[in-house]
């Protein structure tokens, strides 16, 4: 790794950290403009640096990515994601987290342009397609943060 980016033909598993945000029935999604899912709608999330925890890698990257800030971290399911049909192929084990917002009132900022076109609240019932290929393949299993208990 350098400077916490992957190294191209670096072929050793990545750890991420997806975060579910949820405020009242909804859940927060954004736009992803990387070449992994590029125009699926994703969690905020990212890599795990070294030394960090889970929860403050959670709490880092929605501080990073929306500008809001979360106290409460659950950890709830980890996914094996591994992408071997795109030009460079990544392998991704990923904490599935569920945050709490300090303040429910924050409105999330698109702070990563190069990353994301945008962050939205939505509705679980009514979730937009497509979705991040990871995150359909969990909810087609029935996963559910709002019901889901913690691992640790």
């Amino acid at each position: 790794m350098e400077n916490g980016s992957y190294i191209s033909g670096d072929r050793r598993p990545q750890v991420g950290v997806a975060v579910f945000l949820l405020k009242s029935s909804s859940i927060l999604l954004g736009r992803r403009l990387s070449p992994v899912g590029y125009g699926t709608f994703a969690l905020p999330g990212g890599r795990l640096e070294f030394g960090e925890s889970f929860e403050e890698c959670a709490r880092r990257e929605v501080k990073e990515e929306t500008g809001m800030d979360v106290g409460r971290v659950d950890v709830l399911t980890v996914v094996n994601m591994v992408a071997q049909d795109i030009p460079e192929p990544t392998h991704f084990v990923t904490l599935i987290v569920r945050a709490e917002l300090v303040d429910l009132d924050q409105t999330p900022v698109n702070l990563e342009l190069d990353k994301c076109s945008g962050w939205a609240w939505y509705e679980w019932t009514e979730l937009p397609k497509p979705l991040f290929a990871p995150l359909e393949d969990l909810l087609k299993g029935g996963f559910n943060p709002f019901s889901a208990s913690c691992l640790m």
